[in-house]
């Protein structure tokens, strides 16, 4: 599952302005392209679906073709969930605030705050981001949501990315990834709950969203070696997410170790 090092890409949280040089023009192009063009495959006209979400339920109204974008809901428009008379699905452990990022990707392809592409600068940056100090769009603005459950605030994207995973949208997964990865601001705290809901919600298959945890944490391991917060986070444990630390970090020492012995072989 895990590289022997981490790349520049995995990033989440780090205050740097991205090089021009990480992603080849055309890719951008394309980027943009997919954030312009709702990925909606209809003239909106089929039947509108209702959905009932969350334990104190909102109602939200969607098109079943557009529905019918995520794996998810193909399967529940025909299975025990929906009510077929009154065309109503039942979703009452999703969240509701994070239901309406989903219809809002299915319906425009993207979330607020939209990921842009800034021309002058050459990289992506965040719909109305703060970047008061002059890092490229970087900000942390709607970075975090309040789940229930959760034992406090939780990064926004992440949420969003787990919802992708149960509904298999494979590109809303990529997406929020990328926009998580131009936050920056974010406490520990926030970070290492982040990260054992991501474990908690995410396959041991998945090989970004976990990865891109323990590259942060790895990048930034001078701050977390002196929080009070990661040290009981550690000896609480219950989550798999530190034993991957763990082999992460020992495959980062090996790295530096394979550099040192190119250079002038040694051993440790």
């Amino acid at each position: 599952m895990f590289m022997r090092s981490f790349h520049s890409k995995d990033r989440v949280g780090k205050s740097i302005k991205p090089s021009k040089r990480s992603f080849r023009e055309d890719q951008k192009l394309k980027l943009q392209q997919k954030l312009d063009s709702p990925p909606v495959g209809s003239t909106l006209t089929s039947p509108i679906i209702t959905l009932v979400v969350g334990r104190e339920p909102r109602i939200f109204a969607a098109h079943e073709d557009v529905l019918s974008l995520s794996p998810f809901f193909t399967a529940a428009l025909k299975g025990q969930f929906y009510e077929s008379v009154a065309k109503r699905v039942a979703l009452p452990d999703e969240d509701p605030q994070i239901f309406s990022c989903i219809l809002e990707y299915l319906y425009k392809g993207d979330y607020y705050p939209r990921l842009l592409f800034n021309k002058r600068r050459a990289s992506f940056e965040l719909e109305d981001a703060q970047d008061l100090q002059n890092l490229g769009g970087r900000g942390s603005i709607e970075s975090t949501v309040e789940i229930p459950g959760a034992g406090g605030v939780l990064l926004k994207d992440t949420v969003i990315y787990c919802a992708a995973e149960r509904y298999g949208l494979d590109e809303l997964k990529r997406l929020a990834l990328r926009k998580q990865g131009l936050q920056s601001g974010i406490t520990v705290d926030v970070i290492l709950r982040s990260a054992r809901f991501a474990y908690d919600n995410t396959p041991d298959s998945d090989s970004k969203l976990r990865a891109h945890y323990l590259a942060l944490i790895i990048r930034s391991r001078k701050t977390f070696k002196r929080s009070g917060t990661m040290q009981m986070e550690m000896e609480i444990g219950g989550s798999k997410l530190f034993f991957d630390l763990f082999v992460a970090m020992c495959n980062h020492v090996d790295d530096i170790v394979d550099i040192g012995n190119n250079r002038s072989p040694k051993t440790i």
